[in-house]
């Protein structure tokens, strides 16, 4: 089913954000190692959402939900959680970085299709993507120390 009104994209956000957040603490459970950076990314993922309703609870108008703003597939942004059991930690991380850019895609494709009717949802559509994008090095810097 498709999206195109502002709840729906920001249900699609909370949706993926949560998600996300579970994998992190999955992940945090198995490999000790680098159980801070993950959890951290999960307790990001949860000011993310905060953010991103804020903006939107503090703007939103009967108007702006009956323009239809967006043209979002949820299928296009799914992602694998939990993690499979029997993968190694090389494989959790290429996960992680398939999600990380699947979330960052839809950020960037919200903000994009809703920055000429509102303001404040697609900036934190944008900052939230340029928080999420600092992720991919450290993500990347883990799959190559793994190596």
């Amino acid at each position: 089913m498709e999206i195109n009104t502002c709840s729906g994209a920001i249900s699609l956000s909370r949706e993926l954000e949560n998600e996300s957040a579970k994998f992190y603490e999955e992940l945090s459970k198995r490999y000790e190692q680098d159980k801070d950076l993950f959890l951290t990314f999960a307790r990001e993922n949860g000011k993310y959402v905060t953010q991103i309703e804020r903006a939107y609870y503090g703007v939103i108008t009967d108007a702006l939900e009956g323009c239809f703003a967006f043209d979002l597939n949820p299928e296009d942004y799914k992602i694998k959680t939990p993690p499979i059991k029997d993968a190694g930690y090389s494989d959790f991380l290429k996960e992680a970085l398939a999600m990380e850019e699947k979330i960052l895609k839809f950020y960037q494709v919200a903000a994009e299709q809703s920055k000429h009717l509102m303001a404040d949802v697609p900036r934190s559509f944008t900052l939230v993507a340029k928080k999420r994008i600092e992720r991919i090095p450290k993500l990347k810097a883990l799959l190559e120390k793994g190596k």
